[in-house]
């Protein structure tokens, strides 16, 4: 009887042991990736969901609309709420380690792109050598989707006789550069007035039933609408949302009845030099404060679930809940927070 109780006692004990040594060992391993994730970007693994076993890999690249805190918000709901990895990039001053929009030439982690399934790229005038570019030129070429905001249509810039001239503002050869020619328009200036008037997101004639615009029955931001080539969009494009310019920069403001609509929103292909068609979605609206349009977080969710071929699995209201605290700055050049890096933004 007595050897009986003290075996069970001596079970017992073992049994805590483990349980101690196995939380120990969680916790290790917990820790030891954490310190593994490279201190330039920032990565979020993704709970359950249809997206997971896809890697998103997001460019927070503009200097002026704040991609530096939204992007990295738009991350948080895709790993959270639909199951992507989301690995996000940023412009890194080279010396301080911190996010840093107005360094033009260095984007740390681009390599992450050989293993993407999907870039989405907000960024204007990048500058970057040739060890990055190529890195972003491989998967353009690759066949692989493409997502551009706001000013990607005007990502790049380079100089006319820099090998690299054709990706940015384009040569006789390449007319619009990497905006027109991948994602079907490049810069041509402000339709709506810039800060004075905002924009309203219409589904376009013919689309209300396309997987993209699923549940994005109120668009609205404080971007004011990009305008269009006289040539029109470039390609195959098929208009999703139009933009209709508002009189001010309210929701309820009334529409500047001298404006007629101009795509916002749209899908196309792009076939580079390995003869692959990838999908495209632009969206030239991209203000930071947007993404607190529930409307236009929706838009975007649903484009990365189109452009990985996951479209049957959107939801008819994908939950685009805001993750934490979204609380952008205001827009401006050189406006952002200072002194962040991007562990800072780690969840």
């Amino acid at each position: 009887m007595i050897k009986s109780i003290a075996k069970g006692n001596n079970l017992r004990k073992m049994k805590q042991a483990m349980t101690l040594w196995t939380l120990l060992l969680a916790g290790l391993i917990c820790i030891w990736g954490c310190q593994a994730q490279p201190e330039d970007r920032v990565v979020y693994k993704g709970s359950d969901g249809p997206g997971k076993g896809k890697h998103i890999v997001l460019l927070a690249a503009d200097d002026e609309y704040r991609s530096e805190e939204s992007v990295p918000q738009l991350a948080k709901i895709l790993a959270e709420r639909h199951g992507f990895k989301c690995t996000v990039l940023f412009p890194i001053n080279k010396e301080t380690g911190e996010i840093d929009p107005p360094t033009r030439d260095n984007i740390p982690g681009l390599e992450t792109l050989k293993k993407a399934d999907l870039m989405l790229i907000f960024a204007r005038s990048r500058t970057l050598p040739a060890e990055q570019m190529d890195l972003i030129l491989e998967y353009i070429n690759s066949g692989k989707p493409i997502i551009g905001m706001r000013c990607a249509t005007h990502a790049f810039r380079y100089a006319k006789d820099n090998p690299y001239a054709r990706w940015g503002r384009g040569t006789e050869e390449y007319p619009g550069g990497f905006g027109r020619q991948v994602l079907g328009e490049t810069w041509a200036g402000h339709y709506g007035e810039h800060q004075v008037e905002s924009t309203r997101g219409l589904i376009a004639e013919g689309m209300e039933n396309h997987p993209i615009v699923k549940g994005c029955e109120d668009i609205w931001g404080p971007s004011d609408v990009y305008g269009i080539s006289d040539a029109g969009l470039h390609g195959d494009c098929t208009p999703l949302v139009m933009g209709q310019c508002l009189k001010g920069m309210n929701p309820n403001d009334e529409p500047n009845p001298e404006k007629k609509l101009v795509p916002i929103a749209w899908t196309k292909t792009y076939t580079g030099t390995q003869g692959k068609a990838a999908r495209v979605f632009t969206t030239t609206m991209g203000h930071g404060y947007d993404l607190k349009s529930e409307g236009f977080r929706r838009l975007l969710v649903n484009a990365c679930y189109w452009s990985v071929g996951l479209e049957d699995k959107i939801p008819a209201r994908a939950n685009v809940d805001i993750v934490g605290v979204y609380d952008p700055l205001d827009i401006g050049v050189k406006e952002h927070r200072k002194g962040v890096k991007p562990a800072d933004l780690r969840l």
